[in-house]
């Protein structure tokens, strides 16, 4: 059974940066496409950005581009975001998830089999 832990969310001030962590486990991680989301109470959960298996595509969210950064790490089978400029806005609960043996990114909650249980991300003005 694959298994998702994100770490790494924390309080800052704004314009700070922070860098989370997404370690997987129980299945070959390097076939998956993996991708970050965030969700505040009461709101939809929204995509963020995806990373293709390889590594080799990436694509962002329009109010994270230019600020994060999503890679991925097969080796130590590890996704990572990194965050900078952080703004009060960016305060959510983050979550990656997993998308079983593909080689591209994927945009969408519905197109992941898999999810990590979140890391809250606090963003002070």
């Amino acid at each position: 059974q694959v298994q998702l832990v994100e770490s790494g969310g924390g309080l800052v001030q704004a314009a700070g940066s922070l860098r989370l962590s997404c370690a997987a486990s129980g299945r070959t991680f390097s076939t998956d496409a993996m991708g970050w989301f965030r969700q505040a109470p009461g709101k939809e959960r929204e995509f963020v950005a995806a990373i293709s298996s390889g590594g080799g595509s990436t694509y962002y969210a329009d109010p994270v581009k230019g600020r994060f950064t999503i890679s991925r790490d097969n080796a130590k089978n590890t996704v990572y975001l990194q965050m900078n400029s952080l703004k009060p806005e960016d305060t959510d609960v983050y979550y990656c998830a997993g998308r079983y043996y593909s080689g591209s990114y994927y945009l969408k909650r519905g197109d992941y089999n898999y999810w990590g249980q979140g890391t809250q991300v606090t963003v002070s003005s």
